[in-house]
């Protein structure tokens, strides 16, 4: 059987006891700081889970900063989106899972325990590199642990490299310039997946302007979640997101967040949902304020 939005522990548990081709990735990470993800993965990880780091591995090289705020790189690294975790290239991304031992044939699964906060970038990204058998730990690591799971410490062995072969993308991307040039269009959703007090721009922790694109929905990630860690049924979700749309068409959605990771959520929730598949703006608020050409909304 192949999962391609989420899979419980149970499930996972069963999966590693039938010996199918799988790798298990650990996505924790903590913007405040960098490197805590990677110490808690070495506290306790699923057995056998590889790390995928956020800054290292999920993201383009930041490079140095340009004069307009946007990030420039040597053209040997040119990343297929802006922000502040501006996406690798397609064939950037695919050198990594090759030098850690994933190929075409294997279900990945992915986690985090944050709340599922950053594992869902990690499961677009393989969507984008046309792999489809990827999905979701309901629940993270908390849920595995409460199902009995064990889990490992220290460093995992080495995987031999393999040769991850690109397929066509599965899931849409958005650039600044697409969103902009069909904002005032009817065709066009933007939904933003910060909090309501960073969407409203009564404050901005992390990005030098504070705001929301003009005309966004905000639809904070958490809201995807019940008190237990897990995504609400699809027929909940269906039914906030049909609130939230108000009769707008569920395809012309385009997500974004502060810089493309916590956006990712609705996008899975989304689908779940029934209501298809949409487009992420993965340079999202970050690489939007950064040009003060573009316009900027508060309240």
């Amino acid at each position: 059987m192949t999962y391609t939005t989420l899979i419980s522990a149970p499930e996972l548990q069963a999966l590693l006891a039938s010996g199918s081709p799988l790798m298990v990735f650990d996505c924790s990470f903590d913007m405040a700081q960098p490197g805590e993800g990677e110490q808690q993965y070495l506290a306790a990880h699923i057995p056998g889970a590889v790390y995928a780091h956020l800054d290292h591995a999920l993201s383009a090289l930041h490079g140095t900063p340009g004069a307009d705020g946007s990030i420039t790189v040597t053209q040997t690294d040119t990343p297929a989106s802006g922000g502040r975790h501006p996406l690798p290239s397609r064939e950037k991304f695919a050198i990594w899972l090759s030098s850690v031992g994933f190929a075409n044939g294997m279900q990945a699964v992915v986690y985090d325990r944050n709340g599922s906060a950053f594992c869902g970038r990690l499961w677009w990204m393989l969507k984008w590199v046309g792999h489809d058998a990827v999905a979701v730990l309901d629940g993270g690591l908390p849920a595995w642990q409460a199902a009995g799971g064990a889990v490992a410490q220290g460093s995992e062995p080495a995987h031999f490299q393999t040769n991850f072969r690109l397929g066509e993308p599965l899931r849409r991307l958005a650039s600044a310039e697409q969103v902009l040039a069909h904002m005032q269009e009817p065709g066009q959703t933007v939904i933003d997946a910060r909090a309501a007090p960073r969407f409203r721009g009564e404050i901005e922790p992390l990005d030098p302007v504070a705001g929301h694109i003009p005309g966004a929905l905000n639809r904070p990630f958490a809201d995807n979640f019940g008190p237990d860690g897990r995504f609400k049924s699809a027929a909940v979700l269906r039914a906030e997101f049909e609130a939230l749309l108000a009769g707008r068409a569920p395809e012309g959605v385009v997500h974004h967040c502060g810089s493309g990771v916590t956006a990712n959520p609705n996008v899975l929730a989304m689908e779940l949902a029934g209501l298809g598949k949409t487009t992420l703006f993965a340079g999202s608020w970050s690489e939007w304020c950064s040009d003060p050409a573009r316009p900027v909304e508060r309240g």
